[in-house]
């Protein structure tokens, strides 16, 4: 199992709901809902604690796992909970969270990690049916990730790199992600502004860096109040 599914082109290679805050869901201490359901700030610091206490002295040394942040616990736990109203067929290839915390290193009894390999079971297991052109502006957006990233050399055009990453690795996640994208925008899914922009990973570059993801919380008409 790939932690994070990646383009093969260009040396490279690597879910979509807006999330509005209403007045109703202005709690400082919630750090997403997800329909009735609410996820509390002090959860998430719970979950995060909860993996540094069972890594113990070798949480935060050299070659140690990294720590979660807060922003992938939440879209974590935020797509786990999507994901599970979502119709993966039984004969799927499922993601366990032994499998998760083998690629990791982290916990798997922990319930990030939990939620994680619930996600990524989703990604990989979901039929999505036709595969996802990709419009211009998504291929040059790839394209500018991907010279972020350090993953296109400099002598390759914006043309070439667009030709050359798109693709049915790219359709296939492109696919992925609007589907759980609709799931996303039907759930009624808010984030807190603090972890805005927040994406899970869907296809990303060799060096990590998001290529296709899921974004959650998007816009900027929400009301919950960040903690300073």
């Amino acid at each position: 199992m790939q932690r994070v599914r990646r383009l093969a082109s260009i040396t490279v290679i690597a879910l979509v709901g807006v999330a509005a805050l209403s007045a109703c869901r202005s709690q400082p201490g919630v750090a997403a809902y997800v329909g009735d359901q609410q996820y509390s700030e002090e959860q998430v610091t719970d979950l995060v604690d909860e993996i540094a206490e069972q890594l113990g002295d070798q949480a935060g040394q050299e070659g140690a796992p990294p720590l979660p942040t807060r922003q992938q616990v939440v879209s974590a736990l935020v797509l786990a909970d999507v994901c599970r109203q979502l119709d993966v067929p039984a004969g799927a290839q499922q993601i366990s969270p032994d499998q998760y915390s083998q690629q990791t290193g982290l916990p798997a009894d922990s319930e990030f990690v939990e939620a994680a390999a619930q996600v990524w079971t989703c990604i990989t297991g979901l039929q999505t049916g036709e595969l996802v052109e990709p419009t211009q502006e998504e291929l040059f957006d790839l394209v500018d990730r991907g010279r972020a990233a350090g993953v296109i050399p400099a002598e390759v055009s914006d043309e070439e790199a667009a030709s050359q990453l798109d693709g049915e690795q790219l359709r296939t996640a492109l696919a992925t992600r609007n589907t759980i994208s609709d799931a996303v925008a039907e759930q009624d899914v808010t984030v807190n502004p603090r972890y805005r922009p927040l994406e899970f990973p869907v296809l990303s570059f060799q060096s990590n860096v998001i290529a296709v993801g899921i974004p959650l919380g998007d816009g900027d008409s929400g009301t919950v109040n960040e903690r300073q």
